[in-house]
């Protein structure tokens, strides 16, 4: 790079260049740049490379290259990861057995008394007749084309995992609606939960936690999925007609009687409306977790993948979407339960 060879040399640094020696060996770029019989010296401003840390480094070895940042950067990690075992292990351990006692459970039981139970529970939450119709059909569809057992993995690991992300999120997101800093702070963070990419999850958990431990793929789904639950508790409780907490004060009730008498249910709407997305985001990052064992639907679209089996990958990715609008139409039916009672009232 000889623009920068000449800017370097121009302030005067050509000494603290060239003290530090390179170590390893050259990059791609490098070695093409040197078999490169063109002369650098006629590099122009209009073909000048953008100072990015790898063309510094060509002219100055005295500066760290993209890959010495990326290798600090697993050192540092590697460096903590005996203190986060250490203290996370124990912490998280609950989950494994959680989850591994669930799915122990759920397959355990009977066929058909786990389609009743199913059936019940969704008429009692929905008191409609479709959605227990659907449930049924869906069960007896998933069972009749031997991939019953299969769809009751991945509903079990959506039910430890959702209704955690529920304990945990509704927690914080009724602080994060009580404290202003406390959100500020949150936000962020949520953001980036967010807009993480779902593969990336599972890098740092990979080098924490065995691939054999249930608590890694549950972690990366719990991590993934609360944010709508967080978010949309928030945002309910502050949406809460201002009026209506003034009435609540002139009556006198504490904070605790206003939250759980007034708040939560004038908010049940919005945070149905959370506990519905993160049903949907559990079931899409479960799928992706079938890369560091978790059972499920997962495993076949995984095997469809690898073996080139077009049949076994779109009969089970056809059994998820199946499992989706189960889950979505289900949860809505509830929703729209909790919005008529609400309105009721």
């Amino acid at each position: 790079m000889a623009f920068y060879d000449s800017m370097f040399s121009t302030l005067g640094l050509q000494d603290w260049c060239g003290t530090t020696k390179q170590d390893g060996p050259m990059t791609m770029a490098q070695l093409l740049a040197k078999s490169n019989k063109t002369s650098e010296a006629d590099t122009s401003l209009w073909d000048m490379p953008f100072p990015s840390l790898d063309n510094l480094h060509a002219a100055c070895s005295a500066i760290p290259r993209t890959r010495d940042m990326t290798n600090g950067v697993e050192q540092f990690f590697l460096s903590i990861k005996s203190s986060l075992q250490f203290v996370l292990d124990p912490l998280t351990q609950p989950l494994s057995w959680l989850l591994d006692g669930t799915l122990w459970l759920f397959v355990a039981t009977p066929w058909w008394l786990l389609i009743s139970l199913t059936i019940l529970a969704v008429y009692f939450t929905t008191r409609s007749k479709g959605a227990p119709l659907l449930v049924a059909i869906t069960w007896l569809f998933l069972a009749f084309i031997d991939h019953y057992t299969y769809a009751v993995q991945t509903m079990a690991i959506i039910f430890i995992c959702t209704g955690l992300s529920v304990l945990i999120g509704v927690p914080i997101g009724i602080a994060m609606s009580k404290y202003d800093r406390l959100q500020k702070s949150a936000i962020p963070v949520l953001d980036m939960l967010q807009t993480l990419p779902t593969f990336v999850y599972l890098i740092p958990l990979i080098f924490l936690f065995s691939v054999t431990e249930s608590k890694l793929y549950g972690i990366a789904i719990i991590l993934y999925a609360i944010v709508p639950v967080v978010r949309l508790t928030d945002l309910g409780i502050r949406l809460v007609d201002q009026d209506i907490i003034e009435a609540a004060n002139a009556f006198g009730m504490t904070a605790r009687q206003k939250l759980l008498n007034v708040e939560l249910p004038l908010a049940l709407p919005t945070i149905m409306a959370g506990v519905n997305q993160t049903i949907m985001m559990s079931l899409a990052m479960v799928v992706i977790a079938s890369l560091v064992s978790a059972p499920g639907l997962g495993v076949l679209v995984l095997r469809g993948i690898n073996n080139l089996e077009l049949g076994v990958g779109l009969v089970s990715g056809f059994c998820i979407v199946i499992l989706a609008i189960l889950l979505d139409r289900v949860s809505k039916a509830a929703l729209a339960r909790v919005n008529v009672s609400h309105n009721s009232h």
